[in-house]
């Protein structure tokens, strides 16, 4: 399983953890709550964990074209929530 790993600094890490799992949730299988959520996309899989000053992301997937767009999904629905914060672009690792 190839993986990667993000975090984005906010103070409203649980408020977009929840926001993006209810919204992934009318697609996909979605566990969540307040800290933590997982998401099961077709293409792979997302942990999020809301932490008080950021909200750390690990995407999951098979392959690198899945990772890719697992990545793609997380981070443009992320920056969407998130416009106040002026965030454009996550840096994964």
């Amino acid at each position: 399983m190839l993986t990667a790993k993000t975090s984005f600094r906010t103070e409203n890490a649980s408020r977009y953890l929840q926001q993006l799992c209810k919204h992934f949730g009318h697609k996909v299988d979605v566990q969540y709550d307040a800290e933590k959520g997982r998401v099961d996309f077709s293409i792979g899989e997302a942990e999020l964990a809301a932490f008080a000053d950021r909200l750390e992301f690990v995407a999951m997937s098979e392959n690198e074209e899945g990772l890719e767009r697992t990545k793609s999904v997380l981070e443009n629905h992320l920056v969407r929530f998130a416009f106040r914060e002026e965030l454009t672009k996550l840096d994964w690792a």
